[in-house]
């Protein structure tokens, strides 16, 4: 039983593999002919462009993976949003009904039940993230305030917030509502409260 390997020196092995078509051993056409350190030379130039190709699409991928987390995170963070606009209203309400009871019924049973109710509801919003904003003496923000009117108080600067009408609401880091407020404006022309954020 003979085998048919190839022999080394067999000419005609030789001249089969030098009459292969450029590429057809898998080289790149224009290396065809060129010397052993031009080759070497392309062929690094080819590995290192794949190799930041393989790196841009690594980082493209974390950014995305990133973005997805981060998105995620929003979404679990703010998903009750609507929700809580739809509450502020009764929050409000609770606050002007315990404003607008008359004085003899201040400490009777109905005034404690709403007074506690509104307890648990601002509680409830503390643990959901939802904060309470009472701007009363501080300068106007229009990041977080609404001016409704302005008014000459004596002894108080321009910009200060004197009186709210409607306290404000953020959700995290996100507002909800802004605070509707009264603001000092004491001499006409002196000073004019930013409005535009």
């Amino acid at each position: 039983m003979t085998s048919q390997q190839p022999n080394k020196t067999d000419p005609e092995g030789s001249q089969a593999r030098d009459c292969d078509p450029p590429g057809a051993t898998g080289e790149d056409p224009a290396l065809a002919g060129s010397t052993p350190e031009l080759r070497i030379a392309a062929l690094e130039a080819e590995l290192a462009q794949g190799r930041d190709q393989l790196l841009r699409t690594l980082a493209e991928l974390e950014n995305m993976r990133k973005r997805a987390v981060r998105e995620r995170e929003d979404a679990a963070k703010y998903a009750a949003s609507a929700f809580a606009k739809d509450l502020l209203s009764v929050a409000d309400n609770l606050r002007r009904a315990l404003e607008a009871a008359p004085a003899d019924v201040k400490g009777s049973a109905i005034v404690q039940g709403v007074e506690a109710t509104e307890r648990e509801m601002l509680k409830a919003f503390e643990k959901n993230g939802i904060r309470r904003i009472d701007p009363s003496g501080v300068l106007f923000d229009p990041n977080f305030h609404e001016v409704m009117f302005e008014s000459p108080v004596p002894g108080k600067p321009d910009g200060t917030v004197f009186q709210v009408l409607e306290a404000g609401y953020v959700l995290n880091d996100r507002l909800l509502r802004p605070a509707r407020v009264g603001v000092v404006r004491n001499a006409p022309g002196t000073h004019t409260v930013d409005q535009q954020a």
